[in-house]
């Protein structure tokens, strides 16, 4: 197992490689490659196109009759993708490109002809003038005069184009200028007639709301003023309301702690009370107050003695309680 990797193998002494028997191949033995299309090509079978790099297993064999410098020439068999015709082409050395020979043609092939012809003509021209100087001469005679003849023709082309589109630039953007202006005067007319007949519309209206006016119609307040006062009037409403049910519910309040803390006086003081010696006494009392009240300048509403006198009594009955003052 260790000799498969050695590279010096070893000879011995009586080796004789020529009595080696040789194997007797033919010469046009074909062999089966891998290989890409080396061109674009269309089958003239079934018109496939077979696109350039398409891979195949292609069989491959020398040319005998052939031969470039002495570089043998290959032909490779390959079948057609779709109809499985046989296609052949071979190897050119001498313009190290490929050769369609059978079944297919090659795309792109005219252009390729030009190429060819083209190089062709001009190694053709290098080997004349390689022996001929005279040759030489003429030939660079006729370069120069066919660049002359490019020329006028080029030079006859722009003439004319100049004489059909003579275009005055100064008269183009005066023209221009004109066009605008007059555009955005047509647009300031129809502008001030718009609002000529606006100002119109909004007087007709004036005259209309003045005349409505006249008739002493109340006055009509945006909906936005309306909807706020009538909310600040339910909202005062509603405070008085509220105020008013606090005070009712306090004054019930106070009367009833009074009335709870008051006590009814015997009748006896309220005969008392109601005597003519205490009726005299209570009228003296108000007399002199009234008289201060004279001297302070204030007017004060005339009692009666018998409704002073009740008054009084019905102050006398709080007299006991603890909270008269």
């Amino acid at each position: 197992m260790s000799e498969r990797k050695v590279l010096n193998k070893y000879y011995p002494p009586d080796f004789d490689p020529s009595k080696i028997p040789k194997l007797k191949l033919p010469k046009d033995r074909q062999y089966v490659v891998r290989l890409m299309a080396p061109f674009n090509m269309r089958c003239k079978t079934c018109g496939e196109y077979i696109y350039k790099g398409k891979k195949f297993n292609a069989r491959k064999e020398t040319v005998q009759s052939e031969q470039y410098l002495g570089l043998p020439i290959f032909r490779f068999y390959i079948k057609c993708t779709r109809c499985l015709a046989e296609i052949t082409f071979k190897t050119d050395p001498e313009n190290t490109d490929y050769a369609m020979e059978h079944g297919a043609t090659r795309n792109f092939q005219a252009e390729k002809l030009i190429e060819e012809e083209e190089k062709r003509f001009q190694k053709d021209r290098e080997e004349e003038e390689l022996n001929n100087p005279m040759k030489v001469l003429e030939n660079r005679t006729k370069d120069s005069k066919m660049e002359m003849d490019v020329l006028e023709n080029l030079q006859e082309l722009k003439e004319l184009n100049q004489r059909q589109a003579n275009v005055d630039f100064d008269s183009m953007l005066v023209h221009y200028r004109e066009t605008e202006e007059e555009m955005k005067r047509r647009q300031e007319e129809e502008d001030e007639k718009e609002m000529r007949a606006m100002l119109h519309e909004a007087r007709k209206r004036q005259l209309t709301v003045d005349s409505e006016s006249d008739e002493e119609y109340p006055p009509i307040l945006p909906k936005q003023h309306v909807d706020t006062f009538q909310t600040d009037i339910l909202a005062k409403n509603k405070k008085l309301c509220s105020e008013k049910l606090e005070s009712k519910r306090s004054r019930s309040h106070s009367h009833q702690i009074i009335s709870s803390l008051v006590r009814k006086q015997t009748t006896d003081l309220h005969k008392e009370m109601t005597t003519p010696a205490a009726l005299s006494k209570s009228t003296e009392i108000h007399c002199e107050e009234r008289l201060q009240c004279k001297g302070n300048d204030t007017d004060l509403p005339s009692v009666p003695t018998a409704s002073k006198a009740s008054s009084l009594s019905l102050l006398g009955m709080y007299s006991d309680s603890e909270d008269s003052n």
